[in-house]
């Protein structure tokens, strides 16, 4: 069967990869421990399920408009001002059915062939998959372990040149946990004030799982204001991550794209995931808090066990739910009949050895290390780090 070409421009997420393998182990009767999949183990607040079983009962069961209920869109716009100090209006929002398609949304809207977009390295694995479904040229720029993972203005300046159209990052950073302060981003908000042809993406959908105080945005900034694309959804602050609801926050005439390419390819959003929204985003905040708190104790306890492993290298993450070693010590190590060639070996050593499931880096542009993800109980956790020690340890030269 001779399928579309594009196919062949993009790889299957390792993630969804990893998830999918141990599902199948798991159902074999081996007891996995999946540190791979990025998704609280925290069940959705009650008062929200609650909202969509009232939402039900009330007939909110027809299509919706496009671009998400005007109720929602608003509540949007007054939870950017609540929290983020940025002043939006109902027609600058589209809702769409999850982060990722509203990334897939605004790349449609801006990328034609041949146009660059710059990504840092580590990122999320979507970002280059969906810049080359539309034939875009990936311009990758490389974090540093010693920077946490985060670049700099000067190799932002020096990856933009007349073809740049787009630059795609997040903050907090799926895989790193990385954090860009607001200090940083004005070095590279400088940058981007000199060209003004490049629009950006900023994914903040880790927003609230952040430890080091108030969230930083790029949407601070007046003059990127006519440029600049708010990626944010519901899935990691809210624990809804099968409810599929994302948005956008951007200059009206990529919001009118954006509604003009969903009215095409699935419409409006679940009409009961968007009442279920708008109460999660005008509500009670104390279980985002308390589920932050919990995470923020994983986070210590990860970094701290880690770091008496020998030759792993870790940052302390500021954000997210993961932790993301450089792994690279143990290349050329063997146990048996099994060497370590590098960080997807190694992977597939923990998950065969120590029934670990894990992502190599490789998926996120970093390939020395491996992402490991604390949304799971703290007996879980401990657990896979006593496997993980063991099986480390049984590799020698």
């Amino acid at each position: 069967m001779e399928l579309a070409q594009r196919l062949s421009r993009i790889a299957e997420s390792q993630t969804i990869q990893m998830a999918k393998l141990s599902r199948e182990l798991r159902a074999q009767g081996q007891d996995i421990i999946d540190l791979s999949i990025g998704e609280p183990d925290f069940d959705t607040p009650q008062h929200i399920k609650d909202a969509a079983k009232k939402a039900i009962d009330e007939g909110y069961t027809h299509y919706t408009p496009v671009p998400g209920y005007p109720e929602l869109r608003k509540a949007i716009c007054e939870k950017l001002k609540r929290d983020n100090g940025v002043e939006y209006t109902p027609d600058r929002i589209v809702v769409s059915t999850g982060a990722k398609q509203s990334i897939a949304n605004v790349v449609l809207s801006l990328v034609d062939p041949g146009d660059e977009v710059i990504i840092p390295t580590p990122y999320w694995v979507s970002y280059s998959e969906i810049v080359r479904l539309e034939k875009g040229e990936v311009v990758f720029v490389k974090g540093t372990f010693e920077n946490e993972y985060k670049i700099t203005p000067e190799q932002l300046e020096a990856a933009i040149t007349p073809k740049s159209k787009l630059f795609i990052y997040s903050s907090p950073c799926n895989p790193t946990g990385s954090v860009y302060t607001q200090e940083e981003l004005d070095g590279l908000a400088e940058v981007f004030k000199k060209h003004p042809q490049v629009f950006i993406i900023s994914d903040e959908i880790y927003e609230y799982i952040n430890y080091q105080g108030a969230h930083a945005s790029l949407a601070k900034y007046d003059f990127l204001k006519d440029r600049l694309i708010i990626v944010n959804g519901l899935s990691k602050g809210y624990a809804m991550t099968g409810w599929r609801l994302g948005y956008i926050a951007a200059p009206v005439p990529i919001a009118k794209a954006c509604d003009k390419i969903q009215g095409q390819i699935t419409s409006g959003t679940c009409s009961i995931t968007q009442r279920a929204g708008i109460t999660a985003l005008t509500s009670d905040m104390k279980p985002t808090h308390d589920m932050v708190a919990e995470f923020r104790r994983r986070r210590d306890y990860m970094v701290r066990t880690l770091r008496t492993i020998p030759g792993l290298k870790v940052t302390e993450p500021q954000g997210a739910f993961y932790v993301f070693p450089d792994v690279s010590a143990y290349y050329g190590k063997k146990a048996g009949d099994t060497v370590i060639t590098n960080a997807d070996a190694l992977c597939m050593y923990l998950i065969r050895e120590a029934h670990i499931s894990t992502v190599t880096g490789e998926a996120f542009g970093e390939p020395d290390c491996i992402r490991l993800s604390y949304a799971a109980s703290m007996d879980k956790l401990e657990e896979a780090l006593r496997r993980l020690k063991d099986a480390l340890a049984k590799l020698g030269d």
